[in-house]
């Protein structure tokens, strides 16, 4: 294998391996699974959370760069929205695109992503607007009004809801107890054909608290951008906390808060992305 660089990057601890691609193929399509199973190993690899790929879009008129996202299971996923910060963040960085707004192709749709700096302290915060969430989806049956919204669910109330990737939803009112046990029993349900990411949520004055399993990983994150969209938006539907159009719902996650947004039928994701350091694959 040829030397490869990368950069280790991370969105309130969500960590990734971003590969630029932008001039140039470093990793063939075939390879591509493989390469993410090995290197997001820990112990045995340089670890993470998945494997960024960055390259210039095939739809050069609308979107600036494109981006894949390959998992430690060798599964590719179609969005990430810590994912798409970090690749943001480094696209502005490397100026293959103008910071203030980006758009970028991912299997979930080309999505535009504003980048602003804090004027006092210089910190930067990426907000993505995630689209429309689908509620009524086609890869899981649907009951009554046609969607799945507190189904019971191996002792629990399920809501499923499509966030760019498919997620569950379950609000406890204790976050201390074994996510793995209970979300593995979910994410691997037949109900699901394509696999559930599953949060557990707490709510607590009027902000949300979450853990996520991620499907592809198939551990607990420190954070999931598309988690934490699913979770606020299922909460606001079920009028588990008070929140206006426009308004921004704070949400906690093990690694850092996010904050979501719903205005003109479309979900912002604001977030930041880090860089940790960069390095060569021999």
């Amino acid at each position: 294998m040829n030397k490869i660089p990368f950069t280790k990057m991370h969105g309130n601890g969500n960590d990734f391996i971003l590969i630029d691609e932008f001039e140039k193929e470093l990793v063939s399509d075939q390879n591509k699974a493989d390469f993410s199973y090995r290197f997001c190993d820990r112990h045995f690899g340089i670890g993470s959370d998945g494997v960024l790929f960055l390259s210039k879009s095939n739809r050069t008129d609308l979107a600036d760069i494109k981006m894949r996202l390959f998992q430690p299971d060798r599964s590719e996923a179609e969005m990430c929205g810590n994912g798409i910060c970090c690749l943001v963040k480094y696209a502005c960085d490397k100026k293959y695109a103008l910071s203030g707004s980006v758009t970028v192709d991912t299997m979930a749709g080309i999505l535009t992503v504003k980048v602003r700096k804090n004027d006092k302290n210089g910190k930067i915060f990426i907000n993505v607007n995630m689209g429309k969430v689908r509620f009524d989806r086609k890869d899981i049956p649907a009951k009554g009004n046609g969607t799945f919204i507190e189904e019971d669910m191996h002792g629990y109330k399920v809501s499923a809801v499509n966030t760019g990737v498919p997620h569950s939803v379950i609000f406890v009112d204790n976050l201390d107890i074994p996510l793995k046990e209970i979300a593995q029993k979910i994410r691997f349900d037949p109900v699901f054909p394509a696999g559930s990411n599953v949060n557990l949520v707490h709510v607590k004055n009027n902000s949300l608290r979450i853990r996520t399993y991620e499907r592809g990983v198939e551990e607990e994150t420190l954070s999931c951008g598309t988690g934490s969209v699913a979770s606020a938006v299922i909460a606001r539907r079920l009028g588990k906390i008070k929140c206006e159009e426009a308004e921004k719902i704070l949400v906690k996650t093990n690694g850092g808060s996010l904050y979501i947004s719903e205005e003109n039928d479309c979900v912002y994701m604001e977030s930041t992305a880090k860089t940790v350091y960069n390095g060569i694959i021999e």
